[in-house]
C-alpha cells in the first residue's frame, strides 16, 4: 500500500504547511504547489474519506462525490490501514465544532 520511497522524506513542504494561520493561506499555496487536476483529486478523496466516516455506502458516496470505485476503495483502505491522519484530522475537526458551539 503505503510503498517506501527510494530516497529519505523531507519534511521541509511539511514544516511550510505547518506555518500557514489559515484556509485562505493554505489554499494559496497548494494552489502554487499543485496542479488544478492535483487539488481536485486530493479534494474528492477527503469528501470521500468523511463520507466513509459518516458510514455512507460506496454507490451512495460514488453518487455524492462522482469518484470512481477504485478510488473510494483505496480511500476505504486508507482509513482501515493507513497511518491514522484521516483520524487525526477528523478529530481536531470535531473539538474545533465542539469549542464553537
Amino acid at each position: 500500500m503505503n510503498k517506501l520511497p527510494k530516497k529519505p522524506r523531507s519534511e521541509d513542504m511539511y514544516k511550510a504547511i505547518l506555518t500557514l494561520r489559515d484556509v485562505d493561506e493554505c489554499m494559496k499555496f497548494f494552489d502554487d504547489l499543485c496542479t488544478v487536476s492535483e487539488i481536485l483529486a486530493m479534494e474528492q478523496r477527503y469528501h470521500v474519506a468523511v463520507c466513509l466516516d459518516k458510514g455512507m455506502i460506496y454507490n451512495d458516496i460514488l453518487a455524492e462525490t462522482g469518484a470512481s470505485s477504485a478510488t473510494i476503495s483505496r480511500v476505504n483502505r486508507s482509513l482501515q490501514y493507513g497511518k491514522g491522519g484521516y483520524e487525526i484530522a477528523f478529530s481536531r475537526l470535531g473539538e474545533t465544532e465542539e469549542e464553537k458551539a
